[in-house]
């Protein structure tokens, strides 16, 4: 019986490796443009050598590409900045039973309105302000010389006669900014500029969800929940610092405005409250930069004027710096002093005004991923 189960066995067995053994009277098909060699070694010097070069080309053309597109970039992270920071009114309004479709469309609305009321109503009060002080500033020159400590000043260094003949002889805007072609071109720049932001706010604004979503699904599916949660605190504090810093500059045009008034300066005090307010912008500096502006105009008024005014920008700074300040930033941007000083410094070497405004939330956004990513990690081992 065993010997039987075992032939039956066996024969089948080599049945099969009869069949699976090739048939080597056929020949083999040759393909007809020739067999594959051997692939390259990538470790041998030459391939190291002529990938590292493509490896630098794309990078140095990668680097032309993003500095020519410079301006282009800025424009889109500032719109991204408004946007960020706009994107919490939006969400109150949600949060009041508002579909977000209605509350983007109510809150572009009321920014539109407001720009269109700004325009209409405070552009030409501002540019006839601003040609007033201009037509005046040599009349303030002649006074400021009949100071005598300005007066001795003078008689050193003699920078009154070359600020006078600056002023008085031709166009005075003409020559800031290089003849009139430079001047018209400068203005349609800025014109240009405010534009396209406003145009990609208002986008970014309405897809901002759907952006974000786009963007958290680049990130692994194991780590996107946690990707969101960060980002969606990053965004959070980027918008509360737009925000916010938008509630202290009206808040500085305003007090500048009431003050402006109370002293006699009214023929001058909404263009000079619009500098304070957007000086106030500026981080560190944007505040005393304004206060000198009015400080200095108020002294061609009289010297009681400008004592006040100085005496006023001094303290209302203060109470900014150490209440108003605190009280709104505090929920949104969670970043020691020095480091606030060291952003805004940097920031303000690489990209101007630009790059001053977007180094604290920048750098409020890098510590919160340090502490949350890195220091947890570092913790975890």
């Amino acid at each position: 019986m065993s010997d039987e189960t075992t032939a039956a066995d066996v024969q089948p067995e080599a049945e099969q490796a009869q069949t699976e053994q090739p048939d080597t009277d056929q020949p083999e098909t040759e393909p007809p443009l020739g067999r594959r060699g051997r692939p390259f070694d990538r470790k041998a010097p030459f391939m190291v050598g002529l990938l590292g070069g493509f490896g630098l080309l794309t990078a140095y053309a990668a680097s032309r590409i993003f500095l020519s597109l410079g301006g282009t970039l800025v424009l889109i992270v500032v719109s991204l900045f408004i946007a960020a920071g706009l994107d919490p009114l939006v969400r109150w309004l949600e949060r009041r039973g508002m579909r977000r479709s209605l509350a983007v469309v109510i809150v572009i609305v009321g920014v539109v309105g407001f720009i269109a009321l700004f325009v209409f109503a405070l552009v030409p009060v501002i540019a006839d302000q601003v040609r007033a002080i201009g037509s005046n500033a040599p009349d303030w020159l002649d006074r400021l010389q009949n100071n005598r400590r300005v007066r001795d000043l003078d008689e050193q260094y003699g920078f009154i006669e070359h600020l006078q003949s600056f002023v008085t002889n031709g166009n005075f805007a003409s020559r800031v900014f290089g003849g009139v072609l430079g001047a018209g071109l400068a203005v349609l720049n800025a014109f240009f500029n405010s534009f396209i932001i406003i145009v990609l706010t208002l986008y970014f604004l309405g897809s901002f969800e759907s952006l974000k979503k786009a963007a958290y699904s680049l990130a692994p599916g194991s780590r996107r929940e946690r990707v969101s949660k960060l980002g969606d605190r990053i965004i959070e504090g980027i918008g509360g610092y737009v925000s916010g810093a938008f509630i202290i500059a009206v808040c500085a045009g305003l007090t500048s405005l009431i003050l402006l008034f109370s002293i006699g300066m009214g023929r001058y005090a909404v263009a000079l409250a619009f500098v304070v307010m957007v000086t106030d912008v500026i981080p560190m500096i944007g505040a005393t930069i304004g206060a000198v502006i009015v400080t200095a105009i108020c002294l061609s008024n009289s010297v009681q004027t400008a004592v006040i005014a100085a005496i006023w920008y001094v303290a209302y700074q203060q109470f900014e710096n150490y209440v108003i300040y605190p009280r709104v930033m505090s929920r949104s941007v969670e970043i020691p002093g020095v480091l606030t000083v060291i952003a805004a410094l940097v920031g303000a070497s690489l990209m101007g005004v630009v790059g001053a405004l977007l180094a604290i939330p920048t750098a409020a956004a890098v510590l919160m991923l340090v502490r949350e990513v890195f220091v947890k990690a570092q913790d975890e081992r």
